[in-house]
């Protein structure tokens, strides 16, 4: 009897690698991201340890053909029982002071290929009445921050767009379960790409581990939960925020801002990053 499968992009490192190492045991999957050693080696590694059959796709999700490819799999696959949208990177500098294919490529990573492989999912999913999608948002979706403005504006998007499938469904009485994951600092390359010294972008209690997050979203997927924000400080924090009168989150914002800058300043300046190394989320 084929296993069930489950397609992961951003797998090659991070918050999706995790994902892959958690649910191989009981699953083949999907694994997509733009590294082929990475993805490759992973593959082999988990079919050595659990027997599971993953198909490896190398796949670029800002470009319109490659994402195309990818949506088609997904739609096609029959057993089908989760999709991962993990892929993502973060950048850090002034919106104006930043190329606009670089903003136009976080635009199309982390919500056009959020958008069309959720739609390519959910064809089978809603018919089938089971399955699962969970999209790796981040509590920058209840926040914004100065030098990272379109991080969290597709951040956010993520969250609102979950929210709203997740009314979709109930309308009908679907079965299919949606889930936006909102982790903060998360240990992995994420920040490494970034340029940025962890410690100086956070104190050490606010640092997770990527297993710590993908636990608590799996968790939260049993439970068919359809916020997931690891770490009661950050749930404290988005619980604060989201209940403040817009004026003063937004003077709230604005202080943060000016320490984000002096910050970002002191790990390099708010200059633009190279073409993004990584395929993760956070």
């Amino acid at each position: 009897m084929a296993r069930s499968v489950v397609a992961i992009t951003g797998a090659s490192s991070g918050i999706g690698e995790v994902f892959a190492r958690k649910l191989a045991p009981e699953h083949d999957l999907i694994l997509i991201a733009r590294r082929r050693d990475r993805l490759e080696n992973l593959a082999a590694e988990l079919q050595r340890s659990f027997g599971c059959q993953s198909r490896v796709v190398v796949a670029d999700l800002s470009s319109d053909q490659e994402l195309e490819s990818v949506a088609q799999m997904v739609k096609d696959e029959p057993n089908l029982v989760l999709l991962v949208n993990n892929a993502g990177f973060g950048s850090k500098g002034r919106f104006w002071e930043k190329t606009y294919q670089s903003e136009e490529k976080m635009y199309r990573v982390h919500v056009t290929a959020t958008l069309r492989l959720t739609h390519a999912a959910l064809q089978s999913m809603v018919a089938r009445d089971r399955g699962a999608i969970i999209n790796v948002a981040s509590v920058a979706a209840f926040v914004r921050n100065a030098g990272a403005i379109s991080y969290g504006a597709t951040k956010s998007w993520m969250a609102v767009f979950t929210e709203g499938l997740y009314l979709e469904l109930k309308s009908v009485g679907s079965n299919v379960v949606v889930q936006a994951l909102c982790p903060g600092f998360t240990y992995s390359e994420f920040h490494d790409v970034m340029g940025v010294e962890r410690l100086r972008m956070a104190p050490r209690a606010f640092w997770m581990r990527a297993e710590d997050v993908v636990d608590a979203s799996l968790a939260g997927l049993d439970r068919r939960k359809l916020f997931v924000i690891p770490g009661w400080h950050y749930r404290l924090l988005a619980a604060l925020l989201s209940a403040l009168p817009s004026g003063i989150r937004v003077r709230v914002e604005a202080a943060t801002g000016r320490a984000r800058t002096r910050q970002l300043a002191s790990n390099g300046g708010l200059t633009e990053m190279g073409p993004p190394k990584s395929d993760e989320g956070a």
